[in-house]
């Protein structure tokens, strides 16, 4: 593959994991011990970069209706170029395998950050989602899908979770798709109006209302409906493919099924569990998708301002720029840090199951929270690149557009803001999971040496949160719940913040936790004293310290 491509792009050709200091350091943080993507970091940053902005812009998934021996077969052609990239991806790279072959999910969702477009990851979170409600609850026999979902089997297998109907949007409630019981097999008749991975996906998990049963969410169950059935025959009809204005390497559509067989997943009265459950892994996947695209927009619009001049100096040189540039950075760190958090206790309760225990709701609360804060980053990062990059920016022969257009979805999948908003009221106020954050924050403040004093402030404007919480009718909790949201998530991410840099001992991190709260949690402007330090702090290839040898 030559190069054409740098002539579009900025951040084309760098391995994005090696140059992203910041992340490696907070990742080893989380995990404990370092972890080499480089390999991954290299083809993400070249072969994947550029067969994804080519897709966009040329080889949009078809949906194939018929057989040339006319045969209704609803597929979906991909490019080539799409199938090899995820092959790669499945196979070489095991972007699924970690979680069921290590009991691992930080490297899983590091890799989805890497890969940051949105279409291509929905495509291996989507599948994932499938592999782990098979591996947690389906039967033995349905298990055997779980190697050809995570890449360890051929022949490559693809999931999907279709939960979506017109009539509902995000009230899963409101689902008509009903089931019935039928000569010893399950069958489903409805519909769903948003459904990716449709025309490509071997097997699909399907919210369904059994005959009889409630209505409302309590009544759904979980069931897994294969693309074909027990005759050889397809199982479900493709009705159309969506066009959307990003995330097009996804082929999303609408799916009808008539009659189609399904199976059962774990206890018929527990399937809105399941499928929330499951909505948590892609709401962590949706949150590191976010901060991946937010961090290619950051590259290409840093490598731009050492490249082009304007009023006789380097863009990068100009005051405003760096400002702009400290800005991006300081939202991207702060979120990286609360997602793999996120992540970090969710990997401590991912095996709890239905009615959960604390860790696994404390993991809930922070997914909602850090859900919303990344889709925030992801708009405002690729939006200030465009900025940054003035006309050419917004137009389409360049990544640049393309970015921020993917970026625009990622507050909207896996539940809008106020959907996270409303189910984090609901962890508090439920579950009680805030108990478990007051008791983790007052932990990590405890072990904090250097900036205890920024901690400290940040803890009580979380407390202050809370308390005002419980003033609240239910209508006012619901009105300012995505403010309570915002403020958690800021607060939060100081705290986690200070914690790595004393950890790690990088005055850097605590500086940033400084930065973070006079913007965020205070609402004013930088002190002076940063205006020198400011270049030290986005200058994101070496992490500029007392200690730095120590990661060097």
């Amino acid at each position: 593959m030559d190069d054409t491509y740098s002539y579009l792009s900025n951040a084309y050709g760098k391995n994005h994991f090696d140059v992203d200091k910041p992340f490696q350091v907070i990742l080893e943080y989380y995990i404990g011990k370092s972890v080499d993507f480089s390999e991954l970091g290299k083809f993400v940053g070249k072969e994947l970069y550029e067969i994804a902005d080519y897709i966009d812009k040329n080889a949009n998934p078809k949906h194939i209706m018929w057989s040339i021996n006319g045969e209704r077969v609803d597929s979906v052609w991909l490019d080539p170029a799409q199938r090899w990239i995820l092959e790669k991806l499945f196979k070489e790279y095991g972007v699924n395998k970690s979680p069921y072959r290590e009991g691992n999910w930080y490297k899983h969702y590091a890799s989805l950050y890497l890969i940051a477009d949105p279409g291509i990851a929905c495509i291996i979170t989507v599948t994932n989602q499938t592999a782990y409600a098979l591996h947690k609850y389906g039967s033995e026999d349905l298990k055997k899908y779980v190697p050809h979902l995570i890449g360890d089997s051929d022949p490559i297998m693809y999931g999907a979770t279709w939960f979506t109907e017109v009539q509902g949007g995000s009230d899963l409630g409101a689902n008509v798709t009903e089931a019935f019981y039928n000569g010893g097999k399950w069958i489903i008749n409805g519909e769903k109006y948003f459904a990716s991975n449709v025309g490509l996906a071997d097997i699909a998990l399907v919210t369904a209302r059994p005959k009889g049963a409630q209505f409302g969410p309590k009544g759904l169950a979980l069931f897994l409906v294969p693309k074909v059935n027990s005759s050889g025959k397809r199982n479900f009809t493709v009705r159309r493919l969506k066009e959307k204005s990003g995330t097009v390497s996804v082929p999303t559509g609408e799916v009808e099924f008539h009659n189609s067989e399904a199976y059962l997943l774990g206890e018929q009265n527990r399937g809105i569990y399941y499928t929330m459950e499951d909505l948590v892994v892609s709401r962590l996947a949706n949150s590191v998708g976010a901060l991946g695209i937010a961090r290619k927009s950051f590259l290409e619009a840093y490598y731009y301002t050492q490249i082009r001049s304007a009023f006789g100096k380097l863009l990068i040189e100009h005051p405003l720029v760096q400002r702009d540039l400290l800005d991006m950075e300081i939202l991207i760190e702060g979120a990286i840090a609360l997602t793999l958090k996120a992540i970090d206790q969710f990997q401590k309760s991912w095996m709890d199951t239905p009615p959960y225990t604390e860790k696994y709701h404390y993991a809930r609360l922070l997914t909602h929270i850090a859900k919303n804060i990344t889709a925030e980053v992801a708009a405002n990062v690729s939006k200030m690149t465009m900025e940054i990059y003035g006309g050419r920016g917004f137009l389409k022969e360049f990544p640049i557009e393309r970015l921020h257009r993917e970026a625009l979805i990622t507050p909207i999948w896996e539940g809008a803001s106020n959907i996270q908003a409303l189910d984090m009221l609901e962890a508090i106020s439920k579950k009680g999971a805030h108990i478990q954050l007051l008791d983790d924050m007052k932990s990590l403040i405890n072990e904090i040496r250097e900036g205890k004093k920024i901690a400290e402030f940040a803890k009580t404007k979380i407390e202050e949160t809370l308390s005002s919480l419980t003033t609240y009718t239910d209508t006012e909790a619901q009105f300012y719940a995505k403010d309570t949201l915002t403020s958690l998530g800021h607060a939060i991410t100081v705290i986690l913040l200070v914690h790595i840099g004393s950890k790690v001992n990088l005055d850097r991190f605590v500086t940033i936790a400084k930065l973070y709260s006079d913007r965020y949690l205070e609402g004013k402007s930088y002190s002076r004293d940063i205006v020198e330090k400011a270049k030290e702090i986005f200058t994101i290839e070496e992490l500029r310290s007392r200690s730095v040898a120590h990661y060097a």
